[in-house]
């Protein structure tokens, strides 16, 4: 088990410095001048010279991409001169000198992600973790949906295999599938949250925190949740369903369940007891890349449904070219990404015995 661990923990690391490396170069051989980006319209001449010398922006590609690594990592490497591009003696981040030699001292830190081009100087890690909560509440929400619901309606279409139960479940499993979230959260948004809105009391757009109509605090808005979380669970539903289904009737046709039925259990006892955990090994594994893939899958939901999360802010981002937020954020559903995969294969290894976790 704990070799295991070992193992994912270091392919984790050299599939996160791929994917350090890639959105570096990709976003930095755009077009446009990050020092203009972070100035606006007010710049002149010499403070743009002097942004660039500060954030290494006068440096080539190849310095910039180790600055920025260096920044990300938790052991670091800064020189104490404030002229060389450095955070360290700003006091950008709060860090654990481990030694200094001469100029350069050696730091334990967190991830530094850099500052926003359009915040005023605001952390990307303060962006993220100001909007990362709405995204998990929205995805943890849609994903429960998905996995109470497809549980249900897939042993029900198992054990009504081939009747008009199990076909109208199909079909509508099928079109879940077939449409785009986008294209499902304006059609949720317009018929729930505007023609039956005097019916539901749900809106068209609106986020977990909202200020009161007096604009003096913030209120919870749960209501707001409804009709987002259903649209980004409909598809994750929709294979659920269809996986539970496939998988409990090949469970049916096991020895051991033909066994139990010859004992003369019940066919809720064999499903309860028998069935429904060997069954949900496949469904386990297709829920874990959904639940990542729903944190970037979230962009669109999001940014109609005006839910101020990772998503919306990570297309606000790329209106304004504010590429520290974008890098960002596509670190952090990475690192998500590969967290959830580890855990899931824990699970998976629960669930089944004969996985053997090496």
């Amino acid at each position: 088990m704990l070799n295991y661990l070992l193992n994912k923990i270091f392919y984790a690391l050299l599939t996160l410095f791929g994917v350090v490396t890639v959105i570096f170069f990709l976003f930095n051989v755009l077009p446009g001048d990050p020092a203009q980006m972070m100035l606006g319209q007010n710049e002149d001449s010499d403070q743009i010279a002097a942004v660039k010398a500060k954030y290494g922006f006068d440096k080539p590609l190849s310095t910039q991409y180790f600055y920025y690594l260096n920044d990300l990592s938790p052991i670091s490497f800064h020189s104490t001169k404030t002229s060389d591009y450095t955070y360290l003696a700003e006091g950008k981040y709060s860090a654990i000198t481990l030694f200094t030699i001469g100029e350069h001292t050696t730091v334990i830190k967190f991830p530094y992600l850099r500052e926003s081009f359009t915040k005023q100087g605001k952390k990307v890690s303060e962006v993220i973790a100001e909007t990362l909560p709405n995204t998990a509440i929205l995805a943890v929400s849609a994903i429960c949906i998905a996995i109470i619901l497809g549980v249900i309606l897939g042993i029900v279409s198992a054990l009504f295999k081939d009747q008009w139960l199990d076909k109208t479940i199909q079909v509508f499993s099928t079109l879940g599938m077939s449409v785009p979230s986008f294209f499902s959260a304006i059609l949720f948004a317009w018929f729930f949250g505007f023609v039956l809105h005097k019916y539901t009391n749900l809106e068209m757009t609106g986020s977990l925190y909202e200020l009161d109509d007096f604009g003096e605090k913030m209120q919870l808005q749960l209501k707001n949740l409804i009709l987002p979380a259903v649209v980004l669970g409909i598809r994750p539903l929709a294979v659920v369903i269809q996986l539970m289904r496939n998988s409990l009737l090949e469970v049916f046709n096991q020895d051991y369940i033909r066994t139990a039925r010859a004992k003369g259990l019940s066919e809720i006892q064999i499903i309860r007891r028998h069935a429904v955990k060997n069954a949900l090994n496949p469904v386990v594994t297709a829920i874990s890349g959904w639940f990542a893939s729903m944190l970037a899958g979230a962009v669109f939901v999001e940014y109609i449904f005006g839910w101020n999360g990772l998503g919306k802010e990570i297309v606000n981002a790329l209106n304004t070219l504010d590429l520290p937020v974008i890098m960002g954020a596509v670190l952090v559903i990475a690192l998500l990404f590969i967290i959830i995969n580890i855990f899931v294969d824990v699970i998976y290894g629960w669930l089944d015995p004969k996985v053997k976790l090496e």
